[in-house]
């Protein structure tokens, strides 16, 4: 059996070779359909957005004996029968109850009361906070705003870096490949968009990138090292490419994405950081599918765009004909 550096060894060198860009008619039909599921997701189970953005009041009860979260609905319920409540467990110590914005501040007190009286502990120990609406749209309107520039500024920096759009537009592709993905797990799950998980998709994004341009940085060095004088066609080479920086991308996946799951699952879902399972989720979930987007998805879409150009069409012909001939000559003898 082969070693790690053998199996390294031989990527390289192109003995042995995956089809990223071969097959890439299957790696699109299964891009294409875990972009429209994650899209649908939303409309079946509708993505939560956090007070942030949504606005509301917010109340805290400070180590309560008792974590019922049970007890949280019904306290409010018995001064506001109609409002919806959403209750978590903060740092496995506190109490969080988040209601839609309440008409008055008599009723915010009110509130608080009726929860310090049901879980036992002291007025002042239920704190209470407001986010008004305006504030949650100031927030929205600014997520998508830092979005648009990340998405604009990427585009710009590699196509003046690579000197080609192509590989812009291959790249922004993967990108949205892995927002969309990561924002459709988020609502399957049922966790809810809040600050900090914004802050993890902007994350991911940037990982993604990264991913991506130690990618194609050597694509462009294989597809433009030989030239006209290249054996490959430039399907080949970026294939080649891609398995050259396959172990390169594993690995780094893989570091990345254990200390996060750690995050994830010790620090959110056991010990109970609920601002932790917000920005540990979508970076989880983001270093997987950057990972899968950057060799299946944008190296491939890369390969497509570039190989109906003139000159490269002109060369893959004199290759695959020299390659015909070579092959002739050698049944004859």
């Amino acid at each position: 059996m082969r070693s790690m550096n053998e199996f390294g060894n031989d990527l390289y060198s192109g003995r042995t070779s995956f089809p990223f860009v071969g097959k890439r008619r299957l790696w699109f039909i299964i891009a294409i359909l875990l972009v429209v599921g994650s899209a649908l997701v939303p409309l079946f189970r509708p993505v939560q957005f956090s007070i942030e953005f949504t606005g509301g009041s917010q109340f805290t009860v400070e180590a309560p004996a008792n974590r019922n979260q049970d007890i949280a609905t019904t306290a409010v319920r018995s001064v506001l029968p109609n409002v919806t409540t959403k209750v978590t467990t903060v740092n496995n110590r506190d109490i969080r109850v988040q209601t839609a914005q309440l008409k008055s501040e008599q009723e915010s007190h009110d509130v608080a009361a009726a929860l310090a009286k049901a879980y036992g502990v002291a007025e002042d120990k239920v704190n209470t906070s407001f986010i008004g609406p305006s504030w949650g749209e100031g927030v929205t309107r600014q997520s998508l705003w830092g979005l648009a520039i990340f998405l604009a500024l990427t585009f710009l920096i590699l196509a003046i870096y690579f000197r080609t759009w192509k590989m812009s537009a291959a790249s922004i592709l993967g990108l949205l490949d892995v927002l969309i993905i990561t924002v459709g797990v988020y609502a399957l799950a049922g966790f809810e968009i809040s600050p900090a998980a914004v802050i993890g998709f902007l994350t991911i994004l940037a990982y993604s990138l990264y991913d991506t341009t130690v990618v194609f940085d050597k694509i462009r060095e294989n597809t433009t090292e030989e030239g006209a004088k290249s054996s490959r066609t430039f399907g080949e080479a970026v294939n080649l490419a891609v398995n050259q920086t396959l172990v390169r991308s594993i690995n780094t996946a893989v570091i990345a994405a254990l200390p996060v799951g750690a995050i994830l699952f010790i620090g959110a879902f056991w010990l109970g950081a609920q601002t932790l399972t917000d920005i540990s989720l979508s970076i989880f979930v983001g270093i997987i599918v950057a990972a899968y987007s950057t060799l299946f998805v944008a190296a491939p879409l890369y390969s497509l765009f570039r190989e109906n150009e003139p000159a490269i069409r002109e060369h893959d012909k004199r290759v695959l004909a020299a390659r015909e001939r070579a092959t002739a000559t050698a049944v004859e003898v």
